[in-house]
């Protein structure tokens, strides 16, 4: 037998976090639709195509290579648009080469 009282608390807690989630989703939809916004004035339609491509094989370096290119826009470095020639040399410079790995047996 439960205390009334105690379900009642429960139901509004449940309710606070529920809205304090939605709240947080709106947040990131929001910072989502902003970021989108800047890249779409700074990419051209091919560097767009190809951060895509990026995004579907490593959604996390996608990210960090937009804000990225979003800070180097909004600290004025930024001459134009971005091409995808100028992507793929900031991409050179951002990712990592990959090392050669050597497998020696004993």
């Amino acid at each position: 037998m439960e205390d009334p009282e105690l379900e009642a608390l429960r139901q509004r807690r449940m309710a606070e976090l529920q809205q304090n989630q939605s709240a947080k989703e709106e947040e990131a939809r929001e910072f989502e639709m902003q970021k989108q916004a800047v890249l779409r004035q700074i990419l051209t339609p091919e560097a767009r195509d190809r951060l895509a491509n990026i995004r579907l094989a490593s959604p996390e370096q996608a990210n960090a290579i937009e804000m990225q290119l979003i800070q180097i826009a909004q600290s004025g470095r930024l001459q134009g648009v971005i091409d995808d020639n100028m992507l793929r040399g900031v991409l050179q410079k951002i990712v990592p080469q990959k090392r050669e790995i050597n497998i020696q047996r004993r």
